[in-house]
């Protein structure tokens, strides 16, 4: 009677456990990444600046050259600059003294960015700029110039520039002209071309100058004999944000599961076999199903011993 009444449970338990293997669903993995949303686009890029100068200067002798090149208030995003005077020092050149490049009564360039917008732009305020060799005649004098750039993300880039007031080079007032660059040569000076509000965009990136100035002066004094270059005033200039790529760690967990052979002689030619997938059924089922046949059988056998034991 003991052997008895510990075999019918074990022989239930034995039952109860090979149905519960054959009906328990698949167990999948669910789609558990790190915290957070995806990547984040790639943030835009942005410089402004008041003044640049790429100048030659040559000596009296003209067998010394001395380069000039020199930015005022040059930012990059994020960044803000408000200095309003430029000097340089140049060896040989007006007995070696300070050479003022600019003086204004407002200099200022900002430059932004993120990842949906970059922005830049300068502002330049009477202002006056002047060359080595002519100290007390300014090479332009300007009242008002800015310039700026925005650049958004899924938006077409801009740039604009302005030149307001009166504009003055070596003395002599101008008209600037919208349609082309202007030229201004005053004898015993030299000859300065001007080109107003130059802009350009593309799809991606945008860029503005107020006030572009080609130089070829000769003041032959003060040791100058000649300048030559390129200065630029209220230069911006922006690149769009990049947007956001697809994220590689976003892959689904679930992994495709295969079919499981079908018996033979299950299934007529021509007809569509039954997807595992769509019924929970994945590639370890046929081993499931084997297992919950040999328990049952187990069970069986073990019910059967028992009933025995009872009819004797």
């Amino acid at each position: 009677m003991n052997s008895n009444a510990f075999r019918m449970p074990a022989a239930a338990l034995l039952a109860t456990g090979a149905v519960a293997l054959l009906t328990a669903p698949p167990a999948l993995a669910t789609g558990g990444g790190p915290g957070g949303g995806g990547p984040t686009g790639r943030e835009g890029g942005a410089g402004a600046v008041v003044l640049r100068a790429d100048l030659d200067v040559a000596l009296l002798n003209k067998t010394v050259h001395v380069p000039l090149k020199t930015e005022l208030n040059e930012v990059s995003a994020p960044e803000t600059a408000g200095k309003t005077a430029l000097t340089v020092t140049l060896d040989g050149v007006e007995d070696g003294n300070a050479v003022s490049v600019l003086r204004a009564d407002v200099a200022t360039s900002k430059a932004t960015a993120d990842d949906r917008r970059a922005e830049a732009e300068a502002n330049l305020v009477n202002a006056k700029v002047h060359v080595p060799g002519l100290p007390l005649l300014s090479l332009i004098q300007v009242e008002k110039v800015s310039s700026k750039a925005v650049c958004e993300a899924g938006r077409n880039p801009e740039a604009s520039a302005n030149a307001l007031g009166a504009v003055t080079v070596l003395g002599k007032k101008v008209t600037l002209s919208v349609g082309g660059p202007t030229k201004v040569e005053v004898p015993k000076a030299g000859t300065v071309t001007l080109e107003l509000s130059g802009t350009r965009t593309t799809s991606a990136t945008a860029a503005a100058a107020a006030l572009r100035l080609k130089v070829s002066v000769n003041p032959l004094d003060l040791n100058v004999a000649q300048v030559d270059g390129e200065i630029v005033l209220a230069e911006a200039h922006c690149e769009s944000p990049k947007a956001p790529g697809p994220d590689p760690s976003a892959k689904s967990d679930v992994k495709p599961q295969a079919v499981a052979p079908a018996a033979a002689g299950t299934a007529a030619p021509g007809v569509p076999r039954a997807n595992l997938a769509e019924t929970g059924g994945g590639s370890l089922t046929p081993y499931a199903v084997g297992a919950g046949v040999l328990l049952l059988g187990a069970g069986a056998g073990a019910l059967a011993v028992a009933r025995r034991g009872r009819a004797s």
